[in-house]
């Protein structure tokens, strides 16, 4: 049984005609006659009474006429749902975001996007920038957004594996303990002596513990010790213990509220000012022609912008 015979036989039984049914198909009356009769002898019983007043549906045909109508509606939603997928109005996608971004970019991200395409379910991970990139390469995430401290070398390095799509500048910020009451900005210089709290570094993604140290060395500021954790985020209780200082992040647009306000630290601009990192959506090469994952990238980078 075809669907297209089922619309013709519910064309009939509805207008109860086969030359009205006809002219609303765009058929010719044969052509119909014949394709009804294929369904009768299909299912095996007679779906419409013929006479000179037209065509009624027998108590098969009121049975198949009901389902059919069900069927067809089905069948429509169906295609329309297609449809949208197609459009990327429709489906799901999964974004790997390091938490630095996690925090203040991917609320406003998700906001954007869902105001445009309600009907488009994005899935959220926040694993380090190495393991979002493996994860990019696995098929087990659709983008990956990450800070990168180079983001000309990043390119050259991921070029014909990745595309690459610049968010724009991340700044780096003072971050304090609570109670510190340090001045506003805070001179590079009074890192000399305390304890710097860094994420560990890796050269599949060079990026802030390479920034922080550079700028360091290049202002002779040497800190007590240094306090290696796995993760940025993994830093913050520390900081927030009293226990170190660091030089964080701070990812948002200018107008929004700082990131880092959520966290009971002390947030100050630094004298002189270290040069920001990047922030980088990243999507397998030629993914973004994905309709879903384009629409995406258009309100990620219509907030950065």
């Amino acid at each position: 049984m075809e669907l297209r015979e089922l619309r013709y036989f519910v064309a009939a039984a509805q207008t109860g005609s086969l030359t009205a049914a006809a002219a609303e198909l765009h058929l010719s009356q044969p052509a119909l006659s014949v394709a009804i009769q294929k369904l009768e002898a299909e299912v095996g019983a007679a779906l419409l009474v013929r006479s000179a007043r037209g065509v009624t549906p027998t108590s098969a045909g009121r049975f198949v006429l009901d389902s059919a109508a069900r069927l067809l509606g089905e069948a429509d939603d169906l295609v329309l749902g297609l449809r949208r997928f197609s459009a990327g109005a429709a489906g799901a996608l999964t974004l790997a975001a390091v938490p630095a971004l996690s925090w203040r970019c991917v609320p406003l991200w998700l906001r954007a996007h869902a105001r445009e395409h309600p009907d488009v379910e994005v899935r959220v991970v926040d694993p380090p920038p190495w393991e979002a990139i493996e994860q990019l390469h696995r098929r087990a995430v659709d983008i990956a957004a990450i800070i990168v401290d180079d983001a000309s070398r990043f390119a050259r390095r991921h070029r014909g594996e990745l595309d690459i799509i610049d968010l724009g500048p991340v700044p780096l910020v003072a971050v304090l303990p609570p109670g510190t009451g340090a001045g506003d900005p805070v001179p590079l210089t009074a890192f000399e002596g305390e304890t710097l709290v860094l994420p560990r570094s890796t050269a599949a993604v060079p990026s802030l513990p390479e920034a922080v140290l550079a700028a360091l060395r290049r202002h002779r500021v040497q800190p007590g010790r240094v306090r290696t954790t796995e993760t940025i985020q993994a830093g913050i209780p520390i900081i927030e213990a009293g226990l170190g200082w660091a030089i964080l992040p701070d990812a948002g647009p200018a107008h929004e509220p700082s990131a880092l306000q959520r966290f009971d630290v002390e947030r100050r601009a630094l004298a002189p000012a270290v040069a920001p990192l990047r922030a980088l959506a990243l999507v397998r090469a030629g993914a973004a022609s994905d309709p879903a994952l384009a629409r995406f990238l258009e309100s990620i980078v219509g907030i950065a912008r």
